[in-house]
């Protein structure tokens, strides 16, 4: 089975086309692949280790016979048993050792063992999808390079780095790590990330002194390649000047850096050197209050002294809740979004990922008339198992998968007194979230007749419940952009809230993003809910704007 290949679900019953993404579950099961790989090393390690004292006992006997005859009373050679084992000797033993074939036997073991674990190995598109979800966190927690290359999770603040998380094991990134961050989003263009990582890596590289290691390919040279250009690109001719020069010193015969050199000589007196600045995004107009709020974690400050919110213990007129009401607790009234305290259970939530985690497939978006992969949705789902239907977009839960599921969908029809049951309910989708793992501002609701939400022929999604099933260290909040609040991942709880106006115009005010997940494995569990089949439980008002 290959863990890492993850394929996106088109408006067919199948996955039309598939792709390459990471994602947490994908970490944890390669974790297990490397674990074997360090017991193939091992084993390698003690192969050549045997190797080598064999080495060592040849050499040990031979350097012997010649301190004897070099300190010996008579001429040596005469005894006739030593001419016979030095002529064997130059003529098989030395031949022997010098071409043995334990060497190579021993690595064709290794790379044997390695491509036995090739299925789960991430590839190239998982490498620089967990390089972009790094860059995102850089961008969204304002994260200071120089100190995430050191293991550190630190931004900026008042002229000092303050932490925004201390990890329990620091892991800093070498001078090769480094460059293939760089590298990433120079090939994508995307200098304004290149010039600081590749900065770092120069300075890795530097401080190395020129020393390789045999699990590294990048080299200083490389870095300061890349480095120059991606100055150029952004118009620091001084600088990319500079770092040509040093390279040239490194690689004096490189034709091609030489002309460079000769190009930003006469270039520099032209052109002013400019900073680069951040990617182009269509989520410009909301980008600084959404990463403001992820940044701040829990209730903004203008909303904790609202005296319209409140938190009850919650029964929705159900007998079903009067022995054991939910915790409800308001946290905006525009938009209307609710907290339910522990909705479900450790062992139910437990339950949902363990059925979700064998189907799991990159997140795709609705965008038209088809289903789009999406680097703004970076997670997985649940995807083709036969417990598992594909349902427009992608593959939901159904609630006969298991007796879990039928229970949650009848106690968000308690607790929310609407019809869930399908179709005028989706099927509960479980998302895990990758590294970096986030969704951009978006709606939950169609906004274009097109859209596939209405292909269930139910109308629009009028509310959405939303299941935290994991905690996470750090990010990975909810932010509701215009609501001027985000909800923080707490295990367990749901979140809950209306998409339609009565009227049945969408509500822009519940604009909202997933913040990228900053440390940790976050789950969750969502269940949207349709117009249709709530005629009698959630009218139109008599306000036509209400």
């Amino acid at each position: 089975m290959k863990l890492w290949t993850l394929c996106v679900c088109a408006l067919v019953p199948a996955c039309a086309y598939c792709e390459m993404f990471t994602s947490l579950l994908d970490v944890r099961q390669a974790i297990g692949a490397e674990r074997k790989l360090i017991g193939h090393l091992r084993t390698y390690i003690h192969a050549e280790w045997d190797r080598l004292q064999d080495i060592r006992r040849f050499y040990a006997k031979v350097s012997s016979v010649h301190n004897e005859l070099n300190g010996g009373p008579s001429d040596g050679v005469a005894n006739p048993l030593l001419a016979f084992t030095l002529i064997k000797r130059l003529h098989a033993d030395w031949l022997n050792v010098v071409y043995s074939d334990r060497a190579s036997d021993n690595a064709q073991a290794l790379r044997w063992s390695l491509e036995q674990e090739e299925d789960n190995l991430p590839k190239g598109e998982d490498v620089r999808g967990a390089a972009r979800g790094l860059m995102r966190l850089q961008d969204v927690y304002a994260l200071h390079v120089a100190s995430l290359a050191a293991g550190r999770f630190r931004r900026a603040s008042g002229g000092r780095l303050v932490d925004v998380y201390t990890p329990a094991a620091v892991a800093p990134l070498s001078a090769d790590d480094c460059l293939l961050l760089g590298k990433v989003a120079y090939d994508q263009g995307d200098y304004y990330h290149s010039v600081p990582w590749l900065r770092e890596s120069v300075e890795l590289f530097r401080r190395s002194g020129g020393r390789r290691s045999p699990e590294n390919g990048g080299t200083l040279e490389d870095a300061l390649d890349h480095l120059a250009f991606s100055h150029f690109q952004t118009g620091n001719i001084s600088r990319a000047l500079s770092l040509s020069q040093e390279l040239l010193h490194h690689d004096p015969t490189n034709g091609r850096v030489s002309q460079n050199v000769a190009k930003y000589e006469k270039l520099l007196a032209a052109r002013a050197p400019v900073s680069p600045g951040r990617p182009a995004s269509k989520y410009l107009r909301t980008r600084d209050a959404y990463e403001r709020l992820c940044q701040t974690p829990g209730p903004q400050p203008t909303r904790a002294d609202d005296g319209r919110l409140f938190c009850d213990y919650f029964t929705n007129g159900s007998p079903a809740l009067r022995l054991l009401p939910a915790r409800r607790e308001v946290l905006s009234l525009r938009p209307r979004v609710v907290l339910y305290h522990d909705f479900v259970t450790e062992r139910e939530s437990e339950s949902i990922k363990n059925l979700a985690r064998t189907g799991l497939r990159r997140s795709v978006v609705a965008a038209g008339e088809k289903q789009a992969t999406a680097d703004y949705r970076i997670s997985k789902r649940a995807c083709e198992p036969r417990q598992y239907v594909a349902d427009h977009s992608s593959a939901w839960l159904k609630d006969s998968a298991h007796a879990t599921v039928g229970k949650l969908d009848r106690r968000i029809a308690t607790v929310t007194g609407l019809d869930v049951t399908h179709p005028f309910g989706e099927h509960l989708q479980v998302v895990n979230y990758g590294i970096g793992g986030h969704y951009e501002p978006h709606f939950d609701h169609a906004t274009s007749p097109s859209s596939p939400v209405f292909r269930l022929n139910t109308g629009n999604r009028v509310a959405t419940f939303m299941i935290y099933l994991s905690s996470v260290e750090a990010g990975g909040s909810t932010a509701f952009i215009y609501g001027n609040f985000s909800v923080p991942v707490v295990k367990n709880s749901a979140i809950f809230w209306w998409n339609l106006h009565r009227n049945g115009g969408g509500d822009d005010d519940t604009l909202h993003a997933g913040c990228p997940v900053l440390v940790g494995d976050k789950w969750v569990a969502n269940k949207w809910i349709h117009e249709y089949g709530q005629e009698f439980r959630r009218g139109c008002g008599l306000n036509r704007e209400e």
